[in-house]
């Protein structure tokens, strides 16, 4: 198993990526689920944004100052996730609304991806060394274990809240 940072990021949006996909083949199926998907996809997130927020983005803002503005944005995307998670785990699968706020929410973590693994992840690999890749992501494979599965737990309310202060 790599420990390279970016290979374990990417391979958490490749199981966001089929979360999602899934979801969507379930949209007119039955409510349970879909409860059950978003319920996976919320876990999934919540863990993946919580790696990030606590040991990629500062990691890599320590040491690539230069990358300031595309991390301050990655906040805030995933702040407007987070929001919408909130929302989600107040919500059950037959609520009118629940369907077409799960859509707005992969709708923004897919282009947060797509931004991540086309845009932000060549900068940060050309400018790490494989190295430094290899170390960031052992911190955070050892954080996974400790990290939120809900976006109502208290880590993961932190996270929210710190990405509204920062």
């Amino acid at each position: 198993m790599s420990t390279d940072a970016i290979v374990l990021l990417k391979e958490d949006h490749k199981e966001m990526r089929r979360l999602f996909k899934a979801f969507q083949d379930a949209e007119e199926g039955p409510a349970t689920k879909r409860q059950k998907l978003v319920d996976q996809i919320l876990e999934a997130l919540t863990v993946h944004t919580y790696l990030e927020n606590e040991v990629m983005y500062p990691e890599v803002r320590r040491l690539l100052p230069d990358l300031e503005d595309d991390i301050l944005e990655s906040y805030e995307e995933h702040h407007v996730a987070d929001v919408l998670c909130l929302e989600l785990t107040r919500m059950d699968a037959d609520d009118e609304r629940f369907n077409a706020k799960t859509t707005v929410l992969i709708e923004t973590v897919t282009h947060h991806v797509e931004e991540e693994e086309e845009e932000w992840f060549p900068k940060v690999r050309e400018a790490l060394g494989r190295k430094q890749l290899q170390e960031i992501g052992e911190k955070m494979i050892a954080l996974r274990a400790d990290a939120p599965r809900t976006p109502t737990e208290p880590k993961a309310i932190k996270k929210a809240r710190d990405a509204v202060t920062a």
